[in-house]
């Protein structure tokens, strides 16, 4: 693969995936070099502001990036290699420390603070052999601004494009991680979930996204949102090399060899109703899935497992909110230079800078934190304890009566993307709550099209089954057989009226 095959103008150009590192179909080798410069050239073609495309997934370039690539292509030819991400470009959601890279958590009121430390999780990445290609883009303050937020917009970045149709949304709040991979402009990417973070994007983009357990990858270095609920977590194009980055991420070893699809034929999967997303054409192809998943494992068993009501929402935006109060604080106190440090800061900040921060899109979210008092507020704990009976009683009753997996449909196709009224016309999302709040993964593959969009299958686990649902996702998109020959691509469709 060349750099101009790469990096070409044509979004639609082939582009390199973890599987050409190293030699490509004809056995010619390719470097790091050449990929990580081919890639910068891709991003500026089909990504930055003023490209015709203008992706707006990666957020910033790390200056280091073809330095780095060309140390590790001198140690491969030396015969040393660090790890298995060798010479492997990877984005990092701009959440995330990284020296060198932004870390605003999209936010103006953190530019200019640069961070002097990795994040533990980019250390492994470093450690591994990886290149740290950049940051991408993501929902401001991971989503929790305002009720009206758009999901992939942020005060620094800008709004995140679909690849596959350029005015719809690329979820959040990992939304430039998932437009990214989903693009060809890195072979993988880190993203972040609180609730749905990476699940979202990785279906409305078609890629592979693991939440893994909470506390599972290490969280310093992170700006958080809610401690009890937020995790890193891998993105990728297919579930093997997902499996890669989350060994690398979590330290585990075993990981490598987690997707075993034989595996799969060992475990029974619960589906529920109650976790449908509301549209037909979504739900009718997750019924025509699971004829197809029925035939790789060793049953398929109705569970009763409802969606959050809205005192289950309720009461986790108590949380969320009065966590993010007192979280971000603490971040704040230890992060280097001036400025910030605390929301009500924020708030103030945004205030002041309204043609830095979009005033027309509130920050009432925000508001709420400072209001909520924290976690000594006068509705946090009651608000935890409910939100983890509901998600103990209903997920955890299904576990109990002996599925390994529960799988559902993830969200609805892409819907338009609004900076006046935000996600309006979002749809679905109802299995990501209750593992949010318990702190379990979900594992999101590509399901396939709906209306030309991608639409994902997630399937989710109790705490620590990380390796049970790369197995079962595993054996999932071999029969799907979406991700082989790299036939499922994004269409780069033109915003359209209506």
């Amino acid at each position: 693969m060349s750099s101009t095959d790469a990096a070409s103008a044509d979004p639609h150009a082939q582009t390199a995936d973890l599987s050409r590192l190293g030699a490509d179909p004809s056995g010619a080798r390719v470097t790091s070099t050449e990929l990580v410069g081919a890639l910068i050239e891709r991003i500026a073609a089909v990504d930055a502001p003023d490209s015709p495309t203008a992706l707006r997934a990666v957020l910033a370039l790390a200056d280091d990036a073809l330095d780095t690539a060309r140390a590790r292509d001198a140690e491969r030819a030396a015969g040393r290699s660090r790890g298995p991400l060798h010479g492997v470009p990877v984005l990092v959601k701009d959440n995330i420390q990284a020296v060198g890279l932004p870390c605003t958590a999209g936010s103006a009121s953190l530019l200019g603070r640069p961070v002097t430390v990795d994040a533990p999780l980019v250390a492994r990445l470093r450690e591994a052999g990886a290149v740290v290609l950049g940051a991408t883009n993501l929902s401001e303050w991971a989503n929790l601004r305002s009720t009206r937020s758009a999901s992939g917009w942020s005060g620094v970045g800008g709004l995140t494009g679909n690849p596959w149709a350029l005015d719809r949304s690329a979820g959040g709040s990992s939304a430039g991680a998932g437009a990214a991979v989903a693009a060809g402009l890195a072979p993988l990417a880190v993203g972040t979930e609180t609730n749905g973070s990476i699940t979202c994007p990785a279906a409305l983009n078609g890629v592979v996204g693991l939440k893994p357990t909470v506390g599972s990858i290490p969280g310093a270095g992170i700006v958080p949102l809610s401690r009890s609920q937020d995790t890193a977590g891998p993105m990728a194009r297919s579930v093997r090399e997902a499996a890669v980055l989350f060994a690398v991420l979590s330290g585990r070893v075993d990981a490598l060899r987690a997707g075993d699809p034989e595996r799969a034929r060992t475990m029974t999967v619960g589906v529920s109703a109650g976790l449908l997303t509301g549209d037909a054409a979504t739900d009718g192809l997750f019924s025509r899935t699971v004829d197809q998943v029925a035939r790789v494992v060793a049953e398929v068993r109705d569970v009763d497992v409802p969606g959050p009501d809205g005192d289950v929402v309720t009461d986790q935006t108590s949380v969320l909110v009065a966590e993010h109060l007192d979280d971000l604080a603490a971040y704040l106190a230890e992060r280097p230079g001036g400025g910030i440090r605390g929301i009500a800061d924020v708030i103030a900040f945004d205030d002041a800078n309204p043609e830095l921060e979009r005033a027309p899109m509130g920050q009432d979210l925000l508001q709420l934190a400072v209001d909520s008092g924290g976690r000594r507020g006068p509705s946090y704990r009651t608000a935890r304890e409910r939100n983890l009976q509901w998600a103990r009683s209903t997920l955890g009753a299904a576990f109990a009566s002996g599925v390994d997996v529960v799988m559902a449909p993830a969200y609805r196709p892409a819907w338009k993307s609004d900076l006046v009224h935000g996600d309006v016309l979002m749809g679905g999302g109802a299995v990501c709550t209750a593992p949010a709040i318990l702190g379990w993964p979900i594992l999101t593959v590509p399901m396939g099209l709906v209306g030309g969009l991608p639409v994902g299958l997630s399937i989710c686990g109790p705490a620590g089954s990380e390796d049970a649902l790369l197995a079962i996702g595993q054996a999932v998109e071999d029969a799907l057989g979406l991700v082989a020959g790299g036939g499922f691509r994004p269409t780069w469709r033109r915003p359209e009226r209506g």
